[in-house]
């Protein structure tokens, strides 16, 4: 349920980033208010597109048959890479991300085209929704039915946080600023994408399609254990193990060891630039 309120709340949060800044725009200047309908027409339109995949993924799951448990794992760990994607993408782009459509928007004013701007809020929107459908399937795919109400409120409530996040923000820092936000939560997001890649790992282990090798390597379950309450907040949400496999132990290691390698080859890009 953790996992759920935290990545509805960053993902709309990042999705109103885009908005916000489209719509502030268009309100400060006279030629842009033309343009609100296809704004909030490519608002809907991404709605759609995210509604339309996570349809498809649930429709698609249903044909697996015996696949299923494949089709989940191998979504799982698309949600990892996705939210790895989205911290690098933030990294490279957040600082000059409100110039970039701010410059984009003035252009479109020029020619009286606001086309671009519906597909531009159409794959924000779509974007943020799609990393979010992806994540709940392949995070959730095993919950139970009596799971769904806590889990459709800690949606409601990830929402609602986010909208209240957004708020606070536009006080322009006196309470929170955009760069603590994003790094704050940057680091919360790439646990919670190590925590989903070492839950592929384990299920691909439970399918014998990889060795445990040894099982287990450790037991802290004196210390923490992950059943009881405080121990399974941790597992959700940092991988935490109190009996791990080495195999666990190995994958967990390598994920942060490619996290480094891709943002030092990232700080080495923006260096060059």
């Amino acid at each position: 349920m953790e996992q759920v309120l935290f990545i509805v709340w960053r993902e709309s949060v990042e999705a109103l980033l885009v908005v916000g800044i489209l719509h502030a725009w268009m309100n400060q200047n006279p030629q842009g208010r033309s343009g609100k309908p296809y704004l909030w027409g490519g608002v809907a339109l991404g709605l759609l597109l995210a509604v339309a995949l996570a349809v498809l993924l649930f429709v698609a799951s249903g044909w697996m048959g015996a696949a299923q448990d494949a089709f989940q794992a191998g979504m799982v760990f698309v949600a990892s890479a996705l939210i790895v994607q989205m911290v690098l993408w933030m990294r490279a782009h957040g600082r000059t991300l409100k110039r970039e459509l701010e410059s984009g928007l003035a252009a479109r004013a020029e020619q009286a085209n606001w086309w671009g701007v519906t597909a531009l809020a159409a794959i924000a929107i779509a974007r943020e929704g799609s990393e979010t459908v992806v994540f709940l399937y392949g995070s959730l795919s095993n919950a139970s039915a009596a799971d769904s109400a806590p889990l459709a409120l800690a949606g409601l409530g990830g929402l609602a946080l986010a909208l209240l996040t957004f708020y606070v923000l536009q006080l322009g820092g006196r309470v929170l600023s955009w760069r603590l936000f994003f790094r704050v939560t940057e680091i919360l997001l790439l646990l919670l994408g190590a925590s989903l890649f070492l839950s592929g790992v384990e299920k691909l282990i439970s399918m014998d399609y990889l060795p445990a090798l040894l099982d287990p390597v450790w037991d802290s379950s004196a210390l923490i254990d992950d059943m009881s309450p405080a121990g399974g907040v941790l597992a959700a949400l940092v991988g935490y193990r109190a009996q791990p496999a080495l195999t666990s132990v190995l994958a967990y290691a390598g994920f942060w060891l490619a996290m480094a390698a891709l943002m030092a080859r990232g700080k080495r890009q923006a260096a060059a630039r």
